[in-house]
């Protein structure tokens, strides 16, 4: 008898279709690395476009300037005098109005707080006000007027007083201090200390101020 011949059966020929499915996946798998690569290159474009305009701007337009503080005027609103009007009534006080202007050249308002003034003599404080809070629009000027009460008791203790007004002239220096703040689309803030000394001469008789020099230091 003769044997027969045991066939197996043959492997089924899916070697072609699983080359194929992973030609696809690789190509997919390409095709997102190449968008996510595109997507954070764009990305990384746009922050470093935002950063260089900032830069621009805060080195061009939003760059923080210094406010201008300028005393205008200063005025003599209340002197009493006795002795033919040379000495200084005792027991009165001296007011002094001062006409001051902040000018700020900045692109965003200037908000500053309690302004202070101090008055001397020969080096003695001898008066003080005090301003309320206010605001500078974007280059625009604001002027106020802070009025100072000197205390006279204070000058007649003074052993320069009688000196000063044998010649008819009154010289005293004024320091006031403005500090606050320049906020520009909360993305640029610097805090602004003005400083401004004066020195100024007062005509006893005619209470009117007949010289006066001012300078000024802003601190950023």
């Amino acid at each position: 008898m003769v044997e027969k011949e045991q066939v197996r059966p043959l492997a089924p020929a899916a070697h072609g279709q699983s080359s194929d499915a992973d030609e696809a996946a690789l190509h997919l798998k390409e095709v997102r690395q190449k968008k996510f690569i595109n997507c954070c290159v764009c990305i990384t474009a746009l922050l470093l476009l935002h950063a260089v305009v900032i830069i621009i701007l805060a080195f061009t337009v939003f760059r923080v300037k210094e406010p201008k503080i300028k005393m205008n005027k200063v005025t003599v609103t209340r002197l009493e005098l006795i002795n033919n009007n040379t000495t200084p009534k005792p027991g009165s006080n001296i007011s002094l109005t001062a006409d001051v202007s902040v000018k700020n050249p900045n692109a965003a308002s200037f908000r500053y707080s309690n302004t202070t003034t101090t008055l001397y003599y020969h080096g003695k404080v001898v008066g003080e006000a005090y301003g309320s809070p206010g605001q500078a629009k974007a280059r625009r000027t604001m002027r106020m007027n802070i009025t100072v009460d000197v205390i006279t008791d204070r000058l007649t203790s003074n052993p320069n007083l009688w000196a000063d007004l044998g010649s008819g002239l009154l010289t005293m220096s004024s320091y006031s201090r403005i500090p606050g703040r320049v906020n520009m689309l909360n993305i640029i803030k610097r805090h602004v200390v003005v400083k401004m000394n004066c020195t100024m001469t007062v005509n006893i008789s005619s209470q009117a101020i007949q010289e006066q020099e001012c300078k000024r230091k802003v601190t950023l």
